[in-house]
């Protein structure tokens, strides 16, 4: 047992109250005294008088026995590191600047917030210091355990965070058991394995949360597991141990909390905020877009499928992998073409006369042995970015060298995709060539669509996901205006699509004028409505142009869509693009044009699995 419950009072000079900027939202920070002499750290979660996370324990295990220092510490075996821990000072603050991301959701970022800070040492000693850092943003809260420079505690092994989320009665969780998973909406009860993050919860008393994890780059992941003593209650479980040098700070455990799902979208900025801001000074090179993946290594097919590119506005192409050879092999070498009837440079040539760039997939064995030099590399030939695949994840040695590859590239002005087990948690604002990721159960799997209604809520929390888009194979288990409107549903600053898909494929449908003028970033982002695992629809401005994207799950169903979004006293000229089987195309798709305005409903009436694309263009 972590102590006596017995005998146990709140010290009173201990609490730290934070609000939100807007009052809504209180962070409670106190230190409990046992009748056993322990004293243990504390939090609570509050908003509007609603508990979010109720009563919770703050705690990570640590290594005492890393120096002679260290060692000197005489600390009872049996004691938790984070017991007996004394208060030295308490100081607080007010945070409120704008940025303007590279790419993004939105054209500006408000960073607002009110913090404490909370000074700690261990026994009275200055061996050992430590902060509490607690941030109460208007979207959530955040707190996380910093370590400040110290000559005689420099090093330090975290051997486990054993953070607690103590959540109301009768929520729910979006379970998902690794990062590429399909998601279970599950009691907080008899889970079959620890759930990757963001976890997105239904509270019992009808709010929304979101447990982050921000600025994850050297550290142990963490994901998150029951509680094996307490009920209604969620614990950080680390992958493997963390060994670290002072100063360092673990990564924010964040609480995002809405009203209504769509807010978590709406903010989920707030990841971004828990980061630092760029390193990259000059951003000129980062350059969104759209691409495609040229299904047969050829040069034939990579100048058709760059032709097609321009016809339908793509910016990129990509070439999968063995293009240099067995991908898991370390004998093979990523600065050499390895595939016959491949002519690389020809092909990037032909690639830039046309305003069509190229990736290339890069496997992990090549990143891993060649990494030093293979994007300085990639940069002579005109390669615009690389695709890492099968990229380890989860301890903190393939955590920081996974950030290591992202600032490597960076000086080479390459842009990067992870692929696979691997999720964000905001250092795409920190390092902007950081594109996009997958780490989610993508049109690789062919997922049905509920799935797809249940991922903006979660993975899409983190940021940007490459989900690869389809459009004619008939392996997908929507339709094909769904897939039209995942575009703008979900956001990537590098779209894929058309993921298994040949131009020879298409016949240039109507329709997929929606795909060749939607861009990939963005100055607004709004959700109009959505529940997860049901339905959404998104709408995205750029310029003076809406793009907007609704998804059911698997039933049909009738949704009134609301365009009170749009600028008030303004005519728009709205193509909808809607499924219809009655249309003469392989697609099934139909166009419909209507005049909008900021008082237009327009009705969508989905079929099973379906969707509505809107492009809403201001009249002049």
């Amino acid at each position: 047992m972590l102590h006596s419950v017995k005998g146990q009072n709140i010290i009173e000079q201990s609490r730290v109250s934070v609000w939100s900027p807007d009052k809504n939202i209180k962070f409670d920070f106190y230190q409990k005294g046992f009748a056993d002499g322990k004293r243990v750290l504390y939090y609570t979660v509050q908003y509007k008088n609603k508990a979010v996370i109720n009563e919770s324990v703050l705690d990570l295990q640590l290594d005492n026995h890393l120096s002679e220092s260290a060692m000197a510490l005489k600390v009872d075996k049996h004691e938790k590191w984070f017991e007996n821990l004394e208060i030295k000072r308490i100081s607080n603050s007010v945070h409120d600047t704008t940025w303007k991301p590279k790419n993004g959701e939105k054209a500006e970022i408000r960073d607002y917030y009110n913090a404490a800070n909370i000074e700690l040492v261990k026994d009275d000693t200055s061996i050992y210091l430590m902060n509490v850092e607690i941030r109460v943003y208007n979207e959530g809260a955040a707190f996380r355990y910093f370590f400040p420079e110290n000559e005689k505690g420099t090093y330090y092994r975290i051997t486990a965070e054993n953070t607690e989320f103590v959540l109301p009665e009768n929520t729910k969780a979006w379970y998902a058991g690794w990062a590429q998973a399909p998601y279970q909406l599950l009691p907080l009860k008899n889970w079959p394995d620890k759930s990757d993050r963001p976890l997105t919860l239904q509270l019992g008393n009808g709010l929304y949360t979101s447990l982050l994890e921000a600025q994850m780059f050297d550290y142990s992941r963490t994901k998150f597991m029951l509680s094996k003593e307490k009920t209604n209650t969620i614990v950080t479980s680390m992958f493997d141990p963390a060994d670290l040098i002072s100063p360092f700070g673990t990564p924010w455990r964040a609480i995002m909390i809405a009203e209504k799902p769509g807010q978590l979208i709406e903010h989920n900025y707030m990841i971004l905020n828990l980061n630092a801001p760029s390193r990259i000074k000059d951003e000129s090179w980062l350059v969104p877009g759209k691409i495609m993946r040229v299904m047969t290594q050829t040069t034939a097919d990579a100048k058709g499928n760059i032709d097609f590119a321009v016809k339908h506005n793509l910016q990129y192409i990509l070439f999968d992998w063995k293009w240099y050879g067995p991908a898991f092999s370390f004998s093979s070498d990523a600065t050499k073409v390895a595939i016959p009837d491949f002519d690389l440079p020809g092909i990037i040539q032909y690639g830039k006369e046309k305003g069509v760039g190229v990736w290339l997939y890069v496997n992990q064995q090549a990143l891993l042995a060649q990494s030093d030099s293979l994007f300085q590399v990639f940069n002579k030939w005109g390669v615009k970015g690389v695709k890492f695949g099968f990229a380890q994840v989860g301890s903190h040695r393939w955590t920081t060298w996974i950030e290591k590859a992202i600032q490597q590239a960076a000086d080479a002005k390459i842009m990067v995709n992870i692929h696979d087990d691997w999720r964000p948690t905001g250092e795409q604002r920190t390092w902007p060539n950081f594109m996009t990721a997958e780490g989610i159960r993508g049109n690789e799997e062919m997922p049905d669509a509920t799935h797809n209604t249940v991922l903006p809520f979660t993975r899409y929390i983190a940021g940007a996901a490459d989900y690869t888009i389809c459009y004619y194979d008939k392996r997908i288990k929507t339709t094909h205006a769904h897939q039209l409107a995942m575009a703008v549903v979900y956001y990537s600053p590098l779209q894929t699509l058309y993921w298994y898909d040949k131009p020879s494929l298409s016949n240039d449908e109507p329709e997929l004028e929606f795909w060749d003028k939607i861009p990939t970033t963005w100055d607004e982002t709004k959700v109009v409505q959505g529940i997860p695992g049901q339905y959404i629809t998104t709408a995205r401005r750029k310029g003076n142009d809406w793009f907007v994207g609704t998804l059911t799950n698997n039933d049909a169903r009738d949704l009134k869509i609301s365009l009170d979004f749009l600028s008030k006293g303004k005519k728009y000229t709205a193509s909808v693009y809607l499924d219809d089987l009655t249309v003469n195309t392989k697609t099934g798709v139909r166009i419909k044009k209507v005049k909008a305005d900021s008082k237009t409903v327009l009705h969508a009436k989905l079929v099973a699995s379906g969707g509505q694309a809107i492009w809403l263009r201001l009249m002049k």
